[in-house]
């Protein structure tokens, strides 16, 4: 049987004067081998989603499991653990160390995993080779444009070689051909033990998925899986 990310009942409330309930009793599977787009306004719970499903952030109700392993939010050493070794993060804002080279950006999560330097200087080079930026290895954040910056995000985001790959709107910030771009690289990662999730405004990109499931206030108000 496929290894899934399983949500039972999910609820987000924020405490506020008006107590904000962001999720609303969800209940899915994303399953292996399966690229999966949310959709919606803003505000209607992609985020939130995303961020429970990384382990980032802890839901009011209900349960989560992931890859066979049923999430104690309240054992923080051991999600953080899950994190590092099993799901790959790409933010919007590409959240690179700006002091830092592309090479320690994408080796620096491997060498916290293994602490073996060497080892994780050679699967960094691996992994920005495929993405086309080899010789730009030593350049700073600053000193790359966003389709490059991003580029190397995805980079670091594979490095150890995740299961779950999220991504929350991952070429917001770019142009139509650098976004292409960056899907294109998104959408190769698929394969049948990995799971990838984004977010996405664009309809374009939302409907290249397997699944897109649109979200309203918090829910789940519908999914369409693509036909090949």
């Amino acid at each position: 049987m496929n290894k899934k990310i399983i949500l039972k009942n999910i609820s987000k409330k924020y405490s506020t004067n008006a107590n904000i309930k962001v999720l609303n009793d969800l209940n899915f599977s994303f399953e292996q081998g399966k690229i999966y787009s949310l959709v919606g306004p803003s505000g209607s719970g992609k985020s939130t989603l995303l961020n429970l499903l990384s382990l980032i952030d802890t839901p009011s109700t209900g349960s989560i499991e992931i890859l066979n392993n049923k999430i104690n939010f309240k054992e923080k050493i051991k999600n953080d653990s899950i994190r590092s070794e099993k799901i790959g993060i790409i933010y919007q804002d590409k959240n690179l160390l700006s002091d830092f080279t592309a090479l320690e950006n994408v080796y620096l999560p491997r060498l916290l995993l293994t602490n073996d330097k060497f080892k994780s200087i050679i699967e960094a080079k691996k992994m920005i080779k495929k993405v086309g930026l080899s010789s730009r290895l030593n350049h700073y954040p600053s000193e790359l444009s966003g389709g490059e910056n991003q580029r190397i995000a995805i980079s670091r985001a594979l490095i150890n070689q995740p299961g779950i790959i999220l991504a929350d709107e991952p070429t917001g910030n770019l142009d139509f051909n650098n976004a292409k771009q960056i899907f294109n690289i998104i959408f190769n990662l698929k394969n049948n033990n990995r799971i990838i999730i984004f977010a996405t405004h664009n309809r374009y990109f939302a409907n290249m998925a397997d699944c897109k499931i649109q979200m309203i206030n918090g829910k789940i108000k519908f999914t369409n899986a693509r036909i090949d």
